[in-house]
């Protein structure tokens, strides 16, 4: 069969990713990505250390990076990403300015990072405050906090794992519950923290439950990469990236839905709330930490409990 007519592939934008050694969701970031966009993705180099701030800081080091950097240049990336956020918050604000300038040095093309992305997520959706949810230590997620109140912005409320391993393996049902029991107080977003963090398909649900923008690490890296070569990430129903959701869970629903106007469906038909069949769980009280041995709030009762603290 002659199938010349089809001609080639269709031109691709290329976003270079440069990922810890231990990053597992590469299949989570391409989830954002449209149709006419490839990721081009590298690791640095294994070191035998534990999730901690040792390791963010081995895994951020410019020499390190610019190797990476220099193995996507043959590929032609428009921009590059470092998809780390402990790597990128450990050294503060002047510390995540000097890896996106030791990136761009090393590549001749713009570099971003994710807690640089977040900075410019959270202004996008005017969030001054933010609950916060990480997997890491204590001491980690003290460096995120610091890295953020240098930003401008304010913890409302925090809740975090203590894991220094296998990240990638937290299940949905911790997230939502660690996010439930961060976002107390007067919270304008939560910021579901780590790369290795799996967020895709809980954002949807939290915004809907708690009624506030829901970012994510991988979610904020791929829509900072996106916008910077013109392109638009893919997220139905979640705040940044979707104009309906940005104007929260009424617009998505309720019997005055009107076609184009984002209420419903695009025959008309209202859109369910997702979040409408959500158990409420009791909040915890604004400094509830789990990580300090504290107990969590009520689960539902199909779920696991959550793994204790490392």
């Amino acid at each position: 069969m002659d199938v010349s007519f089809l001609g080639g592939p269709q031109p691709q934008l290329g976003v270079g990713v440069v990922a810890p050694f231990d990053f597992a969701l590469d299949r989570e970031l391409w989830r954002w990505v449209p149709d006419d966009v490839s990721l081009h993705l590298t690791r640095t180099p294994f070191v035998p250390v534990e999730v901690g701030l040792d390791l963010a800081r081995l895994v951020s080091e410019h020499e390190t990076l610019h190797a990476a950097v220099q193995a996507l240049h043959a590929v032609s990336p428009q921009v590059i990403a470092y998809v780390c956020t402990s790597g990128s918050f450990v050294s503060g604000i002047a510390g995540e300015r000097a890896i996106c300038a030791a990136m761009t040095r090393a590549g001749t093309v713009p570099a971003l990072t994710t807690s640089g992305a977040l900075v410019e997520a959270l202004r996008e959706t005017g969030a001054r405050r933010v609950a916060v949810v990480t997997p890491y230590t204590k001491s980690v997620t003290d460096s995120l906090e610091d890295f953020l109140g240098e930003a401008g912005i304010t913890v409302t409320g925090r809740a975090y794992l203590g894991l220094t391993r296998h990240i990638w393996k937290v299940s949905y049902r911790d997230v939502v519950d660690m996010a439930r029991a961060a976002a107390v107080g007067a919270a304008d977003a939560l910021f579901l923290s780590c790369t290795n963090l799996p967020t895709y398909d809980v954002i949807p649900q939290l915004e809907a439950e708690l009624r506030m923008p829901v970012l994510s690490a991988n979610q904020v890296t791929m829509w900072a990469a996106l916008r910077a070569i013109g392109a638009a990430a893919v997220g139905p129903y979640q705040a940044l990236l979707d104009p309906v959701a940005r104007r929260g869970p009424a617009a998505m629903s309720g019997p005055a839905a009107v076609p184009g106007q984002g209420g419903g469906t695009p025959d008309g038909t209202p859109r369910a709330d997702p979040g409408a069949a959500a158990l409420a769980v009791p909040p915890a009280p604004p400094d509830t930490e789990w990580g300090d041995g504290l107990d969590p709030p009520p689960r539902l009762p199909e779920g696991p409990a959550p793994r204790p603290p490392g």
